[in-house]
């Protein structure tokens, strides 16, 4: 990694600080960080990243949300954090396979697809507060990056752990989810819980709101 940039080291420092190192503002969409592709990280923040990526966590939970990517809080590095519970005793039936995903940092991370098949599922966002749509991904990806610590990432992740980090990593190309959504199907929360909720798949919507599945 090269040295630290101290500039911008300062200017995030003091954004860590004037949110007491805690709870950090989340952007919404129209925000031009949310547009732009994010800067590889190598270095700039120095000894000051554990701080700026407990700050994400705390961020991320208290949304709450299970990843959360920099530039959501107008950070322009190509750093994420992920975290799932899973749906527990549920998960075997759960056709999203939302099995748990422990605490991870990524960085630097991009994904591309393992096999042909693909999954269409409701799917939100932090940073378009109140909606969700139906997103078709694939069911498995093969990830790369680094770690925390800088060590390599190179691993196969498949089911809602896949789409967890498709979605993050988009954030750190500029994209957010509604750019691979199906429009027909977006939905504020209010209306999904009210309308499609009673299972996770999304066959019902796509037949009533008449959008397809993908």
């Amino acid at each position: 990694m090269v040295a630290t940039d101290p500039v911008f080291r300062a200017a995030v420092e003091a954004f860590l600080d004037a949110n007491d190192r805690g709870v950090l503002p989340i952007v919404q969409a129209g925000h031009p960080v949310l547009r732009a592709p994010s800067a590889v990280y190598d270095g700039q923040l120095g000894d000051l990243l554990d701080d700026f990526l407990h700050a994400m966590r705390l961020t991320m939970l208290d949304a709450p949300g299970v990843g959360l990517a920099a530039p959501q809080i107008g950070v322009g590095l190509a750093i994420a954090v992920v975290w799932d519970p899973g749906v527990g005793e549920n998960a075997a039936s759960d056709p999203r396979e939302r099995t748990p995903v422990a605490h991870r940092t990524l960085i630097n991370p991009s994904y591309e697809g393992v096999g042909t098949e693909r999954r269409a599922f409701y799917e939100g966002c932090l940073s378009v507060d109140g909606y969700q749509a139906v997103v078709s991904r694939h069911r498995s990806v093969r990830l790369t990056g680094q770690d925390q610590a800088g060590r390599e990432l190179d691993e196969v992740l498949t089911g809602w752990p896949a789409r967890i980090i498709q979605h993050e990593t988009d954030h750190l190309r500029g994209q957010l989810y509604l750019d691979h959504a199906e429009l027909r199907s977006l939905s504020s929360n209010e209306n999904l819980s009210r309308f499609w909720a009673d299972t996770p798949d999304p066959a019902t919507a796509a037949e009533i709101l008449n959008f397809p599945l993908g």
